[in-house]
């Protein structure tokens, strides 16, 4: 059995899986856009949603609009917090160099993720405890390769 939560809606098409399975539900286009390359555009769902507490939504790119036309989000993960009513809006952005993309009302333009969240009580201390990883941030692992070299 698959763990469900119900979500209060007001959409004029609902998200859907695709699959049973999918982590992601497609979020559809509300109105029709033409983004040039490089152009980034807001674009709304229609899609307004009421999470129950402990659970945020989180709007991600599709891969196959990122694969073969460069199309991604420009704040991925979107989040939405419990208590937003508002519409769900997609910051898209068109990446290729040469090639406009025309979104249509309907068309298929991110996944919205639900999952419940933990709210963090946060401890200050002069110190925080050891690690493996230590202070290393960005690039600090390298990149692996077979041989085992790190570029």
């Amino acid at each position: 059995m698959t763990d469900s939560v119900d979500v209060l809606i007001v959409a004029p098409e609902p998200p859907s899986y695709a699959h049973p399975g999918d982590a992601g539900a497609d979020l559809r286009a509300a109105e029709s856009v033409r983004l040039e390359p490089g152009e980034r555009r807001v674009v709304g769902t229609g899609v307004r949603i009421a999470l129950p507490d402990a659970h945020a939504a989180f709007v991600v790119p599709r891969s196959g609009l990122a694969a073969k036309h460069g199309i991604t989000i420009v704040n991925t993960p979107g989040t939405v917090d419990a208590g937003y009513r508002g519409e769900i809006k997609v910051c898209l952005l068109n990446t290729d160099r040469e090639a406009a993309f025309e979104i249509a009302p309907g068309d298929r333009i991110a996944q919205l993720i639900i999952m419940p969240v933990t709210r963090a009580t946060f401890l200050p201390v002069d110190e925080l405890p050891d690690s493996a990883r230590g202070e290393g941030g960005f690039g600090s692992t390298g990149v692996g390769s077979k041989t085992g070299v790190n570029a």
